[in-house]
């Protein structure tokens, strides 16, 4: 058993059918997956993209914001996101602290390891917002980054697939499943799993990251236990 982990979500899995903004049945449908593993004594952190408001990258692409800028209003779209996860946790029974790269404290906590570590020791869910708290740097590499840090001992990407394929299942009926992954063959091959420096981050840390489908009910908690059957794994 794995007690404690960081869960990946991307800011698109929170807007639903419509593309964009926060769709509170789906955090409702996460909130009651997470507190399954905190019932399950499973120690959480979470990092949740911005971009079902605005992503980086995307905003400064025909040069009017620039990349720098762009990127700060991308943090700040992650921290709405984690205000939203704080409270649907929160309604769920569960206690629930919410962490930033970047200081508003009248909003959340400062982002201090030790804080983030003693507040899952004691049950509680951590949000880590903001990204790394610098441009350039994706909140996939946020991730990694605190699962290096918080000592989790794997890094689950909840994605709207059951793994990783040798190309995409949406388009082709042929795409091959491939159940785990070489951190290099990853690299190497431009598998999209996460960004490049994500990837080296967790090959670096032999941190394991976990391709998992979001909407299947009840997998994160059986991959946590060591079914394996429905995710892929970088390692």
């Amino acid at each position: 058993m794995n007690k404690r982990v960081l869960v990946k979500f991307s800011g698109e899995a929170l807007a639903g059918e419509d593309g964009y903004g926060i769709d509170t049945k789906i955090l409702d449908y996460i909130s009651n997956e997470i507190k399954d593993l905190v019932n399950n004594n499973i120690e959480v952190g979470i990092v949740i993209g911005g971009g079902n408001i605005v992503r980086g990258v995307t905003t400064a692409a025909d040069g009017v914001i620039k990349r720098t800028s762009a990127d700060y209003m991308g943090m700040l779209a992650t921290v709405i996101n984690g205000v939203a996860m704080q409270e649907a946790l929160e309604h769920k029974g569960l206690s629930a602290r919410l962490q930033t790269a970047i200081k508003m404290e009248q909003i959340a906590e400062p982002y201090i390891v030790r804080k983030a570590t003693r507040h899952l020791e004691k049950g509680r869910v951590v949000i880590f917002s903001a990204g790394t708290g610098n441009p350039y740097f994706t909140t996939d590499t946020a991730a990694t980054l605190r699962a290096t840090e918080i000592g989790a001992t794997m890094l689950i990407k909840a994605t709207k697939v059951d793994g990783v394929y040798n190309k995409d299942p949406m388009k082709f009926k042929d795409a091959v499943k491939l159940d785990t992954i070489t951190y290099d063959q990853a690299l190497e091959d431009h598998i999209k799993v996460m960004d490049d420096t994500a990837i080296a981050l967790a090959k670096d840390n032999k941190l394991p990251i976990v391709v998992a489908n979001m909407s299947e009910k009840g997998n994160l908690l059986s991959i946590i236990n060591g079914d394996y059957t429905k995710c892929s794994i970088v390692k």
